[in-house]
């Protein structure tokens, strides 16, 4: 069962393995057979959920003395958001232990499974990889998901065979290109990342490489920087040339059904059981991919009808004065105005939104695609910038982007929560939006309003 690349290696040590993707991918190699152990510098659910399965995790910021499990380990996995000055980085490069990049752990992976689909794009990742894990579980073939986000029934990991593999594909840094998948799935570009891109043609040919590397993609035809990739088979809506299409779509509250046409032939009908527009395309992503396989249309639908949410995606944590605490994990322009979209259909009285911005970099360059989407919304309040790997720059914080949309800013919880107090009233629904801790900030505030 062992992993080819990785030699004699049987112990790895996981830098980082309290992310979401990182711990799918480390509870993955445990199930393959190897011993894994890791560190992370907080305490989160993740962590407890690993230290529960009998994984060994060492929490905080580096002491300078390595635990017994990164000495004893053969090989050393680590994300993009770990800085190579990190202390245990650093003591495994000197150690000479074999050193492997998430990515690169993950592309060796995908070779133990008879087919891999990779879903990549600037927008629903998460949310069309868990469609097709649910398609492929309706279909009762052995597959394991690695999964960016929780799953609401699946959590970020499930496995129950090696026939099919379905993951994301992470455009940050390139990583998607360590990939060959049987499926690629793309399902937009837009400009995100561009720290690691030389301008957007090259984003561009790097998703068109993606592609190619795969035996078969399914690009969006009604995305238009996709049009540039070439000769791919296609989903959409809008484009009537889609080789998969979504027509007489209509919509219960946020919720979308739609008649799915395969090369021009009605074929079967979906109700998707989550909400929001967006999900018709990741659906109809999900659905091509899948079929392409031999899947039957109806094991199909059954997944994605069976499919309800993955946490963070406009998932409802809570009630205060009577109106919905709703956290989504939007945290680029176009996301945030989709999912305002949603928001202001379904709110019944007034609408406040908390957004936090992830990294400087995102903020700064998109600056004024942020303004756009935020300077309409009424009850707006920015809150400190999440900066993950960055160091704090001015232009691109959160208290500048608080000044250009003229809302009020929140350095710290406490201000959010005397501001939500004062001004929520009976009713009125509160939305937090962004894809750093603004997630566990709106826990906490819920818990901290209703006791």
């Amino acid at each position: 069962m062992w992993l080819d690349g990785l030699g004699e290696t049987r112990k790895i040590y996981f830098i980082g393995i309290g992310g979401v993707s990182m711990s799918a991918l480390a509870k993955l190699t445990r199930c393959i057979g190897y011993q894994v152990s890791g560190s992370d510098l907080v305490l989160g659910e993740e962590v407890e959920k690993l230290q529960k399965a009998g994984v060994r995790v060492r929490t905080g910021a580096f002491s300078g003395e390595p635990s017994e499990e990164l000495k004893n380990a053969d090989a050393v996995a680590y994300t993009d958001a770990v800085p190579e000055t990190d202390g245990e980085l650093i003591f495994a490069r000197a150690a000479g232990k074999l050193i492997i990049k998430r990515s690169e752990l993950l592309a060796l992976v995908c070779r133990k499974f008879s087919f891999t689909t990779a879903v990549a794009g600037s927008h629903g990742k998460t949310t069309c990889t868990a469609m097709c894990a649910h398609i492929l579980k309706s279909a009762r073939v052995p597959f394991a998901a690695h999964i960016g986000g929780e799953d609401i029934r699946l959590g970020n990991f499930y496995i129950n065979g090696f026939e099919h593999f379905v993951t994301e594909a992470c455009e940050y840094k390139k990583n998607l290109l360590t990939l060959r998948p049987d499926r690629a799935i793309l399902l937009n570009i837009d400009l995100d990342h561009m720290e690691c891109y030389d301008g957007e043609e090259d984003l561009v040919n790097t998703f068109k490489s993606y592609c190619r590397n795969a035996k078969t993609a399914f690009v969006c035809a009604d995305d238009k920087r996709s049009e540039r990739l070439g000769d791919f088979p296609t989903f959409g809506i809008k484009n009537p040339f889609a080789d998969y299409r979504a027509v007489d779509w209509k919509h219960a509250g946020e919720k979308y059904s739609f008649t799915v046409l395969e090369y021009g032939r009605e074929l079967c009908r979906v109700k998707l059981s989550c909400v929001g527009w967006c999900n018709i395309y990741n659906a109809l992503a999900a659905f091509a991919a899948m079929r392409s396989y031999g899947f039957d249309e109806r094991e199909i639908v059954s997944g994605l009808e069976e499919f309800t949410a993955v946490k963070r995606r406009y998932e409802e944590i809570g009630k205060y004065r009577g109106g919905s605490f709703i956290c989504d994990y939007a945290h680029h322009p176009k996301e945030i105005a989709s999912t305002l979209a949603t928001a202001a259909s379904a709110a019944k009285r007034n609408l406040f939104v908390v957004f936090q911005p992830h990294t400087y970099s995102r903020t700064k360059l998109l600056m004024e695609e942020f303004a756009k989407v935020l300077t309409p919304v009424k009850n707006l309040v920015i809150y400190k910038t999440y900066p993950a790997r960055e160091r704090y720059d001015e232009e691109g914080s959160a208290h500048t982007l608080a000044k250009r949309v003229g809302s009020l800013y929140a350095e710290n919880i406490v201000a959010l929560k005397t501001f939500l107090e004062k001004s929520v009233k009976e009713g009125d629904e509160v939305l937090f939006l962004g894809a750093g801790d603004i997630y566990y900030a709106a826990k906490f505030l819920l818990k901290e309003l209703t006791e």
